[in-house]
């Protein structure tokens, strides 16, 4: 923008001292100069609207990621190590299936920070979508129908982000199962330490996704059942309490209390938690992102 700034004012400064030089002439002289100041002029109009259509594109437009796109039949960029070689079989067999299927692959990038790869000060919905564009990640179309259903999960691991981006066939309709998907299989992992788990486990939900089938439920922690055991055990206590001493008995201020404990656990738990038939063709066949999808962090 500055660029053009300055092209634009040299422009202008030349154009007032060609009308200053051509005022201090004759009346004669003056029509002979008309014809080139005119010229002069619509010169400048259009090298001015020029310089706007070209520098006006967006920065972001002018970004190339600095990531090879996978040959045809590989679904995994695993730029940051954090997949294990079962965990990367497994994913492996399900993106090839539901590309087979349902004509909509699922890539797995992970690396260690956008800035390594162009992407410097850049969000992760930024840089997602313009690695989704750039790869083409998924056909465009099948046949002569619009398609666009290509799936990319990202995760940058110094950014502590991750990012699943759905073609623009997806539309947003899939933007609350995505988020799901993000807060309820990815993150949980991730901030155990276990990226490998997490990733699989987000493929396993943007597989059932896909698919139109209910999305897996998140791992239920022992606690739940430890929980939900004492609890069943205090209540059966104080109805036994209650039959035996009535109203009167001391359950009541023990149930009272255990209640008020039960609470503050959930509070807390509360305030932390974080953010069709045989397709032959391949992974990549000018899909572009339609910017639905969701953001987690951890």
């Amino acid at each position: 923008m500055f660029r053009f700034s300055l092209l634009v004012g040299w422009e202008l400064i030349h154009l007032y001292y060609l009308l200053i030089e051509t005022l201090s002439m004759t009346g004669k002289e003056q029509r002979t100069m008309i014809p080139s100041i005119l010229l002069r002029v619509s010169f400048s109009t259009l090298f001015s609207l020029a310089c706007m259509v070209t520098f006006a594109v967006p920065a972001s437009a002018q970004i190339k990621i600095d990531l090879e796109r996978p040959p045809e039949g590989q679904f995994i960029v695993d730029k940051a190590n954090l997949i294990n070689p079962q965990d990367a079989e497994a994913i492996r067999k399900m993106s090839e299936a539901v590309l087979k299927d349902k004509a909509a692959p699922i890539i797995v990038v992970t690396i260690e920070s956008m800035s390594q790869y162009g992407g410097a000060g850049l969000r992760i919905e930024t840089f997602a979508r313009l690695l989704f564009d750039q790869w083409g990640i998924g056909p465009e179309k099948l046949g002569e129908n619009p398609w666009n259903y290509g799936i990319l999960l990202l995760v940058s691991e110094q950014d502590r982000k991750a990012r699943i981006e759905l073609g623009a066939g997806w539309k947003r309709e899939k933007d609350a199962q995505a988020l799901q998907i993000m807060e309820e299989l990815i993150i949980p992992r991730f901030k155990e330490g276990d990226f490998s788990a997490g990733i699989k486990a987000g493929v396993e939900g943007l597989d059932k996704m896909a698919r139109d089938l209910e999305l897996p439920r998140s791992p239920r922690p022992t606690s739940h059942y430890i929980i939900g055991a004492v609890f069943i055990g205090l209540l059966i206590f104080t109805v036994v309490s209650l039959i035996r001493r009535g109203s009167s008995g001391w359950a009541w201020l023990f149930w009272g209390a255990i209640f008020a404990i039960i609470g503050v656990i959930l509070y807390q738990m509360a305030t932390n938690r974080g953010g069709g038939g045989g397709y032959s063709g391949g992974s990549f066949g000018g899909g572009f992102s339609g910017g639905g999808g969701a953001t987690g962090s951890w």
